[in-house]
């Protein structure tokens, strides 16, 4: 696959980056640990089909000691028994605001009350923004087709 062009976040101009770097970090230092965000992303990206997000949140996880089982079926994480009932909330979570036009209650009581009984409203507040972020970059990396 060739790139249509270069990351658009790089070509919009100098300031665009580190603004989405800041919303990151913004978004990393809500108390959420850092390997519950990592699996979100890479659930996300796995979601979106965005292969240079799999990739690189794939071996994000992998760098930061996690194993290969949980990195290898974060795509079917509802069958497995390798995530903890706080990562299943996050995940569902994060499947939820993924998919808003799946179903006719976007983000089901059920969902939200899981993953509150988990997560502060703060720590909500990071997994939802990192949520935003990552389906943000999914309309940028797929559309212009940007190679693992």
């Amino acid at each position: 696959m060739t790139a249509r062009m270069p990351n658009p976040a790089v070509v919009a101009g100098p300031d665009l980056m580190p603004a989405l770097l800041t919303v990151a970090g913004a978004a990393k230092s809500c108390g959420v640990p850092e390997t519950t965000l990592n699996l979100v992303y890479l659930r996300v990206s796995q979601i979106n089909g965005s292969s240079w997000n799999v990739n690189k949140h794939a071996a994000d996880l992998k760098a930061a000691g996690e194993s290969d089982e949980r990195i290898g079926t974060v795509a079917a994480w509802r069958n497995t028994a390798y995530f903890t009932p706080a990562e299943r909330a996050a995940l569902a979570l994060a499947e939820a605001a993924t998919r808003l036009s799946d179903r006719a209650d976007a983000v089901s009581d059920e969902v939200w009350d899981e993953a509150a009984k988990h997560y502060s409203e703060q720590q909500l507040a990071g997994l939802l923004i990192a949520t935003g972020l990552s389906n943000f970059w999914h309309r940028l990396m797929p559309t212009t087709r940007q190679p693992a």
